[in-house]
């Protein structure tokens, strides 16, 4: 009895465990599931950015939205996102609410791929509080940059940003030191800011439109029509990039010869040394399939940087431009010449030079705004540079200036000249005006001295040129001296940093 009495208590003890049990793993299965439904609805969230309608005003402006960007860009199904759930710390003035709380805050950033190749990104999102820069914001960033240091990758940023978040205060400020056309500006201080201190009327596109950091300040390289034309150009300039510094220029494969000849090239320069052409002719003649991106096609125009490929691989095109200001050199193209320059140094782009240059722009504005200071961080970058740099002078070359366009003195590597060129201190009309001052055969004098020096001979007899070729051989030359130049190693002294003539 006794024994029977134990067993009935030991199964009801073993029901109430058993009901318990039950209780607490439908309580778990529910939890879960809750926490499933959470996640999905703040992944739901952090996809609408700061919801339909502020997507659907984006859309009005004609701008897409940070993750139709990031789509764009990359390669399909490549984008892997970070930090999706990350939510600004601030509480104060309202932004503690519920309403407030966007989930990614105002910034998308992630990984994915360009044509294969690795890239971080981020994408501001201006439908959550402008784009604004929150202390979570520029923490996101600053991890994808880490991140892309750690395995040596590129990083793209596609800012969309009113600024910093004025609610967040100094922390927003703080972000900012971490990491430092008719829809986009860009300014230090905006036209109501200018009007109360300077009591100037501006507007935003005078300010900081496209046009004017593109053709007068030179802040921005290329404007773009809509994000669209942006991001597809985007694609196309990265494909000529290393993913870092310590990756060589990249190669792909070409079926332009590189042996081919281009005869056109034998008549590009007009045989009157006054007349103007295009060295973009001579760009597009000698490169790869004729392809040329151009950097900041719209500023300095009496200098062209871009790049291209020469038996598929990347190099660096600087020229002079005698269309433009006949390709003297001033204080804005020798500087735009001069961060292209070390750009391509500090990324092992081989550099190509065309050089027709009559000198420096005369003048007091150019004297006065530093001529000599900035003319020098041209000379400085090319005489720095270590990469591979290969010269073709095709007309004039006088004065400072050729001196300053990747002469062999400045430790060029190889250095040609056409047959038209014209390597002297100054042009035979000015020269002549001077040296015989006062003489009688003003013409005889000038013929005299276009046959000492309006030529190549004498650069060529000094070694200051290492041959005088036929234009037509101008490409098969170049892709031969990259061949020889492509294990070109140079050891200089280590230094904590050069000294550039800011």
């Amino acid at each position: 009895m006794a024994a029977a009495m134990r067993v009935a208590a030991a199964r009801a003890r073993l029901r109430v465990l058993s009901g318990g049990l039950c209780t607490a793993v439908r309580s778990l299965c529910s939890q879960s599931a809750s926490v499933n439904e959470r996640i999905e609805r703040k992944r739901r969230a952090a996809l609408l950015g700061g919801g339909q309608r502020r997507i659907e005003a984006q859309h009005k402006r004609g701008k897409l939205t940070a993750r139709e960007r990031i789509s764009l860009l990359l390669d399909p199904g490549s984008f892997v996102e970070s930090d999706m759930f990350v939510e600004h710390r601030c509480a104060d003035f309202g932004m503690a609410a519920d309403k407030n709380k966007f989930p990614g805050d105002s910034v998308v950033t992630g990984r994915g791929r360009i044509n294969g190749r690795l890239v971080y990104v981020f994408s501001q999102d201006f439908t959550v509080f402008g784009g604004s820069l929150s202390g979570a914001h520029a923490q996101k960033i600053c991890k994808i940059m880490d991140q892309a240091i750690t395995v040596g990758a590129p990083v793209i940023g596609l800012n969309d940003s009113g600024g910093a978040r004025i609610q967040e205060g100094v922390e927003s400020l703080a972000g900012y030191a971490d990491i430092f056309l008719d829809t986009s500006y860009l300014f230090i201080t905006g036209p109501d800011v200018v009007k109360s201190v300077t009591n100037e009327d501006v507007t935003q596109e005078e300010l900081g439109g496209a046009k004017t950091h593109t053709t007068m300040s030179g802040v921005a390289h290329r404007a773009f029509e809509n994000d669209v034309d942006a991001l597809c150009n985007l694609r196309e300039f990265f494909n000529y990039l290393p993913l870092s510094c310590q990756d060589l220029a990249p190669v792909r494969e070409c079926h332009d010869p590189s042996d081919r000849l281009v005869p056109e090239l034998d008549t590009v320069v007009p045989v009157e040394s006054t007349k103007a052409y295009d060295m973009l002719d001579i760009i597009h003649s000698v490169v790869d399939e004729r392809e040329f991106f151009e950097i900041m096609p719209n500023y300095a125009k009496n200098i062209v940087v871009g790049f291209a490929r020469m038996s598929g691989r990347t190099v660096g095109i600087v020229g002079n431009q005698p269309k433009v200001a006949s390709g003297c050199l001033d204080i804005n193209s020798s500087v735009k010449g001069a961060r292209f320059v070390r750009f391509c140094d500090a990324f092992n782009i081989p550099l190509i030079t065309f050089v027709d240059v009559p000198g420096f722009l005369p003048g007091t504005a150019q004297e006065y705004g530093g001529i000599i200071r900035h003319g020098a961080k041209l000379l400085y970058a090319f005489a720095e540079a270590t990469v591979p740099k290969v010269t073709i002078i095709t007309r004039k070359a006088y004065g400072g200036a050729y001196d300053v366009m990747s002469s062999k003195h400045l430790l060029g590597d190889t250095n040609y000249a056409w047959p038209t060129a014209e390597i002297a201190v100054m042009g035979a009309k000015g020269a002549v005006e001077i040296i015989f001052k006062g003489h009688e055969d003003v013409e005889a004098a000038q013929a005299e001295y276009v046959e000492k020096f309006a030529n190549p001979f004498p650069a060529a007899v000094r070694g200051f040129v290492d041959d005088i070729i036929q234009p037509s051989s101008t490409r098969a030359r170049i892709c031969c001296d990259l061949d020889v130049l492509a294990s070109k190693k140079v050891q200089r002294p280590w230094r904590k940093h050069a000294n550039i003539p800011l």
